[in-house]
């Protein structure tokens, strides 16, 4: 039997660091042992606190965790670094999404060979595929405003910027209320929302995470413009109506990133073309997962809390 320390929700606000069984891997599967994990400000602080809407594979137990990286143990990929988005190896145990244990078996496939010199960002990948996913929809503009500048908004400034100067066009205004947090731009300008007067920003995306923000955002909007929802809201979404149908406003939902997502960005970072450097705030012993959950959902300083896992591998 295969065995490893996870990082289990045994319900909301309770957090164990615990041994549990794999199971066993079959033919098309690997044997990872992880270094390092990230930890979601948006899913998993809505898993932490219970209050993660209805989603397949929803209950307690489980393993939290999406954002994995580690090295693979035995077999032809023997040594490949790699990244892995979660994975359902734990039993009774739910994986959701799986990811932050110091082992995993995962079906080969889901094993993503990344640049071994990346280290702990390649945890990112997953934020950065988002991003990617959140520009890449069929016939989709780039946008000219983001609102909200945590990791996700940077992620997707940074890529916005870089096509936009492929593009020609211009590189994008982000929205952040939090002072400490307008610092950190790359080719991009970051402003407080009252500095900033413009209203016909053609494409606005949002990542504030803030379920009120429509009404203000469609002030800003272009007549035919479009919004985009990036992040992810625990509470209904609601806006006035004239103002929407005077703009003949479009809203659309950036879902979760697909596998052509995270191979473009991969191809981005390794082209050099896209820097996950200046993310990560925060790193701890992953023994000390209960703490590292609060200073991740609680303080505004930290943009990234990682945990590593390479005493537990």
């Amino acid at each position: 039997m295969i065995s490893a320390t996870a990082i289990v929700l045994e319900q909301p606000e309770r957090l164990s660091f615990r041994a549990v069984d794999l199971t066993e891997p079959g033919p098309d599967d690997v044997v990872v042992n992880i270094d390092w994990t990230g930890v979601s400000t948006g899913t998993e602080r809505l898993l932490y606190s219970g209050q993660m809407p209805a989603f397949p594979g929803m209950g307690y137990p489980l393993v939290p965790g999406y954002e994995t990286v580690g090295r693979i143990a035995g077999g032809a990929r023997s040594g490949e670094r790699v990244f892995v988005p979660g994975a359902q190896c734990f039993g009774e145990i739910r994986g959701l999404f799986g990811g932050s244990a110091s082992r995993l078996v995962v079906p080969s496939a889901r094993a993503v060979r990344i640049d071994d010199g990346l280290g702990e960002r390649g945890t990112l990948m997953a934020l950065a595929a988002t991003a990617y996913h959140a520009l890449a929809a069929p016939e989709a503009r780039l946008p000219e405003l983001i609102v909200g500048h945590g990791v996700l908004g940077r992620l997707i400034a940074r890529i916005t910027t870089v096509l936009a100067a492929e593009r020609g066009t211009p590189a994008p205004v982000v929205w952040e209320t939090n002072a400490g947090r307008r610092s950190g731009a790359v080719g991009y300008e970051v402003v407080h929302p009252m500095d900033d007067d413009r209203r016909n920003y053609p494409v606005i995306c949002d990542v504030s995470g803030d379920s009120e923000i429509l009404d203000t955002v469609i002030a800003c909007l272009a007549p035919g413009g479009e919004i985009v929802l990036a992040g992810f809201y625990s509470k209904p979404l609601g806006f006035a109506f004239p103002p929407a149908f005077i703009r003949e406003a479009r809203i659309r939902i950036a879902a979760e990133w697909k596998p052509a997502d995270l191979t473009a960005v991969i191809a981005l970072i390794d082209e050099g073309r896209l820097s996950l450097d200046g993310l990560i705030t925060h790193r701890v012993d992953a023994a000390q997962a209960e703490g590292a959950y609060r200073t991740a959902f609680e303080d505004a300083d930290c943009l990234k809390m990682i945990m590593d896992w390479r005493a537990f591998s």
